[in-house]
Protein backbone atom coordinates (compact mmCIF):
# COMPACT_ATOMS: atom_id res chain seq x y z
CA UNK A 1 0.00 0.00 0.00
CA UNK A 2 1.19 3.50 -0.81
CA UNK A 3 1.66 5.97 2.05
CA UNK A 4 0.98 9.66 1.42
CA UNK A 5 2.00 12.28 4.00
CA UNK A 6 -0.24 15.33 3.55
CA UNK A 7 -1.37 18.68 4.87
CA UNK A 8 -4.99 19.74 4.44
CA UNK A 9 -4.18 23.04 2.71
CA UNK A 10 -1.74 21.57 0.18
CA UNK A 11 -3.01 21.51 -3.42
CA UNK A 12 -0.28 19.07 -4.46
CA UNK A 13 -1.53 16.67 -1.77
CA UNK A 14 -5.03 16.84 -3.21
CA UNK A 15 -3.69 16.25 -6.73
CA UNK A 16 -1.57 13.29 -5.57
CA UNK A 17 -4.54 11.62 -3.87
CA UNK A 18 -6.75 12.27 -6.90
CA UNK A 19 -4.09 10.76 -9.20
CA UNK A 20 -3.88 7.64 -7.03
CA UNK A 21 -7.68 7.41 -6.89
CA UNK A 22 -7.81 7.63 -10.71
CA UNK A 23 -5.33 4.73 -10.92
CA UNK A 24 -7.37 2.76 -8.35
CA UNK A 25 -4.29 2.57 -6.14
CA UNK A 26 -4.92 1.93 -2.47
CA UNK A 27 -3.13 4.35 -0.18
CA UNK A 28 -2.89 5.34 3.45
CA UNK A 29 -3.01 9.07 4.13
CA UNK A 30 -1.16 10.49 7.12
CA UNK A 31 -2.37 14.05 7.71
CA UNK A 32 0.20 16.18 9.55
CA UNK A 33 -1.39 19.64 9.51
CA UNK A 34 -0.83 21.45 12.80
CA UNK A 35 1.43 18.71 14.18
CA UNK A 36 5.05 19.95 14.18
CA UNK A 37 6.35 16.72 15.74
CA UNK A 38 4.85 14.60 12.96
CA UNK A 39 6.14 17.06 10.37
CA UNK A 40 9.66 16.76 11.81
CA UNK A 41 9.42 12.96 11.95
CA UNK A 42 8.59 12.65 8.26
CA UNK A 43 11.04 15.40 7.32
CA UNK A 44 13.77 13.36 9.04
CA UNK A 45 12.67 10.17 7.27
CA UNK A 46 12.40 11.63 3.78
CA UNK A 47 14.84 14.53 3.87
CA UNK A 48 12.07 16.60 2.27
CA UNK A 49 10.72 19.93 3.55
CA UNK A 50 7.49 19.69 1.58
CA UNK A 51 4.39 17.58 1.17
CA UNK A 52 3.08 15.38 -0.17
CA UNK A 53 5.68 12.83 0.68
CA UNK A 54 4.84 9.63 -1.15
CA UNK A 55 6.17 6.20 -0.22
CA UNK A 56 5.72 2.86 -1.96
CA UNK A 57 4.75 0.98 1.18
CA UNK A 58 5.72 1.92 4.70
CA UNK A 59 6.99 5.47 5.26
CA UNK A 60 10.70 4.65 5.39
CA UNK A 61 13.56 6.21 3.41
CA UNK A 62 14.04 3.14 1.21
CA UNK A 63 10.43 3.35 0.00
CA UNK A 64 10.43 7.07 -0.85
CA UNK A 65 8.97 7.92 -4.25
CA UNK A 66 9.19 11.65 -3.62
CA UNK A 67 6.59 14.35 -3.89
CA UNK A 68 3.82 14.89 -6.48
CA UNK A 69 6.03 15.75 -9.48
CA UNK A 70 8.36 12.83 -8.71
CA UNK A 71 5.42 10.43 -8.64
CA UNK A 72 4.06 11.72 -11.96
CA UNK A 73 7.42 11.56 -13.74
CA UNK A 74 8.17 8.06 -12.43
CA UNK A 75 4.71 6.89 -13.50
CA UNK A 76 5.11 8.41 -16.97
CA UNK A 77 8.50 6.71 -17.39
CA UNK A 78 7.05 3.34 -16.36
CA UNK A 79 9.04 3.01 -13.13
CA UNK A 80 6.05 2.77 -10.79
CA UNK A 81 2.42 1.60 -10.75
CA UNK A 82 2.63 -0.38 -14.00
Amino acid sequence: MITVITKSTCPFCIWAKRFLDDLWKEYQEIEISGDPEMYQLYKDISGMNTVPQIFDGEAIKENLIGWYDDMISQYQSGKIFQ
